[in-house]
């Protein structure tokens, strides 16, 4: 299936977005992390498929982030006789040759991204995994038109030119995820992504969401906010204490028991236009 936008194309095809022999996007099997000596991540097993829509949804301190930080290898597991970890089939993985199959946006990114680099150039910047294009980065027509492609499709090519510092929460998001789309990734991983933005930011993420959810490419999302569960994400875990306690369609999981148990207090569920609310 392919998405085509402005002058943009991207094709996310099932074929590309699986592993050479159909492994799973991501297998972790009964792994812990510590972040110093506190345990993190415990006991903790996950299992997505290639062009899967998944959310991974819990409190603050639940262990979401360092889940993230653990998929991109900024954290690594303890190694245990019964655990293991893969991703798209390989325990073993060149962190740099890992970046460009997983598209990652989150607000630790955003606040690396900041200052006087352009929007264009921020989006470049995806080919060198850094923060902006410095004088020994060698951008190719291939990679100027790539990145072209990836603001046109997200209707924002309007900010190529425009500094970051100049740009509201909502179009600097945007352009980080057009910086994650230069490599065509098999996934999306968004971290929290409707943090400090606004009521419209919000509303225009959440449409970019649906829209690339919709062209094919796998979308994992990662939030507290249960609003940012688009309507195009079907499964849904809840994390608890470093460990995933429920996993299942959306419709059996958001449910206000199973939601209050998670985050403490009692609250209500209200679904509207294909998206939830907590109350």
């Amino acid at each position: 299936m392919g998405l085509i936008c402005g002058s943009g194309l991207f094709t996310f095809s099932i074929l590309e977005l699986m592993s050479p022999d159909g492994s799973p996007l991501l297998d972790l099997h009964n792994i812990q992390v510590c972040r110093g000596t506190r345990v993190v991540l415990d006991a903790f097993n996950l299992q997505i498929q290639s062009g899967e829509h998944v959310a991974i949804l819990g409190p603050n301190g639940c262990g979401k982030s360092t889940l993230i930080k653990t998929i991109t290898r900024e954290c690594y597991p303890m190694i245990g006789p019964d655990s293991s970890m893969k991703i798209l089939g390989e325990e073993t993985w060149n962190v740099f040759d890992l970046r460009p199959l997983l598209g990652i946006v989150s607000n630790d990114l955003m606040g690396w991204c900041t200052g006087e680099a352009l929007g264009r150039d921020v989006v470049l910047s995806g080919f060198f995994s850094s923060n902006d294009v410095y004088p020994n980065h060698l951008v190719t027509p291939e990679m100027a038109a790539t990145a072209d492609a990836a603001l046109a499709q997200l209707d924002i090519s309007h900010l190529a030119e425009r500094p970051v510092q100049e740009m509201s929460s909502g179009e600097a998001r945007r352009v980080l995820i057009a910086r994650a789309l230069v490599h065509q990734p098999k996934a999306l991983l968004f971290d929290e992504p409707s943090n400090s933005l606004d009521l419209f930011a919000k509303k225009m993420l959440r449409q970019t969401m649906s829209q690339l959810a919709r062209s094919g490419i796998g979308i994992v999302l990662v939030t507290h906010d249960l609003s940012d569960v688009i309507p195009e994400i079907d499964r849904v875990l809840l994390m608890s204490k470093g460990r995933i306690v429920a996993d299942g369609k959306k419709l059996d999981i958001l449910q206000s028991g199973a939601l209050s148990k998670v985050f403490g207090l009692n609250v209500e569920v209200e679904k509207r236009d294909g998206y939830y609310h907590l109350w």
